[in-house]
């Protein structure tokens, strides 16, 4: 079930915000009853019309980007700095995509990008399990204790984190840094830079090479082609897993 107003916006036809006033005018019918509530949610097999007209049904786009640092993981940006939707060619406008998660503006890496909200709920919602892997660029020489810390949980504003994964990469001794990885099943705001500032680390760069299944191997920074049926389906199974 998703709100009337988005299942209009993602046919096509109009904006979020042009929906809400088609519906709020009484322009909008679900199964033959005019619907005014803004909140009214609906299903992909309801029958939807906009004055009197049965809405069309956007082909479902996924992808996977290369997202590059100092692009906004969003559709739009108020300081009018590049989006990941701002630097698709312009062919892909028309299908109101949106990211599936965030990355932060300087993180680099493996962005998924979809308008089928089913497919979006199954991935960043709170019993997705789907795993996300991160290359992390520290300040500093992190140790073996300090990597199971971060495993077994930390607090960040209260929240303790689930426990994770972690490796070590690599050390760079001459310039006093390291390279590590970790495995999350949660994405919080900025989870990756708060778990290692709580044990005194500085995350340097940061780049998500895997989501699920999916790699941005072969693509440049800023590239992106479509997943495949298989890898669609490989990552709802993965969603799904506990």
């Amino acid at each position: 079930m998703e709100r009337l107003q988005k299942i209009i916006a993602r046919s096509g036809i109009c904006s979020r915000r042009k929906a809400e006033e088609l519906i709020t005018a009484g322009r909008v019918a679900v199964n033959g009853k005019i619907v005014t509530t803004l909140g009214y949610k609906a299903s992909y097999n309801d029958i939807v019309t906009v004055d009197g007209k049965v809405l069309g049904v956007m082909e479902h786009k996924h992808l996977v980007m290369n997202k590059p640092r100092y692009v906004i993981s969003s559709s739009s940006d108020q300081f009018r700095r590049p989006t990941v939707i701002s630097i698709l060619p312009k062919e892909f406008r028309k299908y109101r995509l949106y990211p599936v998660g965030r990355l932060d503006y300087d993180t680099k890496g493996v962005l998924l990008l979809t308008n089928d909200g089913q497919f979006f709920n199954a991935l960043v919602g709170p019993d997705s399990n789907v795993e996300k892997e991160y290359l992390v660029r520290l300040k500093g020489i992190i140790s073996e204790e300090e990597l199971k810390k971060i495993e077994a949980g930390v607090v960040i504003d209260g929240y303790k984190t689930k426990p994770c994964k972690t490796y070590f990469s690599s050390a760079d001794y001459y310039n006093k840094s390291c390279l590590v990885g970790v495995i999350l099943t949660e994405g919080k705001y900025h989870q990756v830079k708060r778990m290692f500032a709580s044990i005194g680390y500085e995350v340097k760069h940061l780049t998500r090479i895997r989501f699920g299944n999916i790699t941005a191997v072969g693509l440049k920074e800023g590239e992106f082609r479509n997943l495949t049926p298989h890898e669609i389906k490989v990552l709802l199974k993965l969603s799904k897993k506990t």
